[in-house]
């Protein structure tokens, strides 16, 4: 049987569990990644078992090596290209923390907190040219807690990325690591009637506008 051939683009500790994820299943093979130069996790990592290393920013069709099955995005902030992510033969999965098509961006889990959602969630799905769009391939779903919702947001996303999510989409790219192994791709195109996008909150001086009104009044308008 051969080996699923993925490519991993992340950093940090997400990015490091699933490269052990990879590197644990039998019918994966990791060939390379893309992280950004001195990553404690996932960089430092894949030096340990040679697998060879693209620095973030650099990533393109032209150096992502070929005869690669499935590429990964795992707390990536690298754009994945057009060339790039038809270079893999079955593309790119990535996760994102919420059940798409409910809080594209980069804040999903703050902003689930500060519109005092009672549910949440992960989905594993296929990359394309949009923001978080593409076809849903797994998803999960958890409770947030209403003892969450009196803590700050950074702290709540934080607690419930460490404690829920994070597992989650490991379970959930696993899931999808043994179905794509076996030629199963399931993809769900996402209801664009029920999407909701919200700016980034780490970048308080070009959305503070934003925060204010949630301070002030509640919930925007999505």
């Amino acid at each position: 049987m051969n080996k699923l051939k993925v490519f991993i683009s992340g950093q940090k500790y997400f990015g490091q569990q699933i490269f052990d994820l990879c590197n644990a299943m039998e019918g994966v093979e990791i060939v390379g990644v893309c992280t950004p130069l001195g990553d404690k996790y996932i960089g430092k990592t894949a030096k340990l078992f040679d697998v060879p290393i693209i620095p973030a920013g650099l990533l393109n069709g032209d150096t992502m090596p070929e005869g690669v099955d499935l590429g990964i995005t795992a707390h990536s902030f690298d754009y994945i290209g057009k060339k790039t992510r038809y270079k893999p033969k079955y593309g790119w999965i990535g996760y994102h923390p919420s059940l798409l098509p409910r809080h594209r961006g980069r804040s999903s889990i703050e902003w689930a907190i500060r519109m005092n959602d009672a549910i949440t969630g992960g989905t594993v799905f296929w990359l394309n040219a949009g923001i978080d769009r593409g076809d849903i391939a797994y998803q999960d779903w958890c409770f947030i807690e209403p003892k969450l919702l009196i803590e700050k947001p950074s702290k709540a996303a934080s607690i419930l990325w460490q404690d829920k999510l994070l597992p989650m989409g490991v379970r959930l790219i696993e899931a999808a690591l043994i179905d794509i192994s076996k030629g199963i791709l399931i993809k769900n195109p996402q209801d664009p009637n029920v999407s909701t996008f919200e700016p980034n909150t780490d970048v308080k001086d070009v959305f503070k506008p934003d925060l204010l009104m949630i301070e002030q009044y509640g919930c925007p308008s999505t």
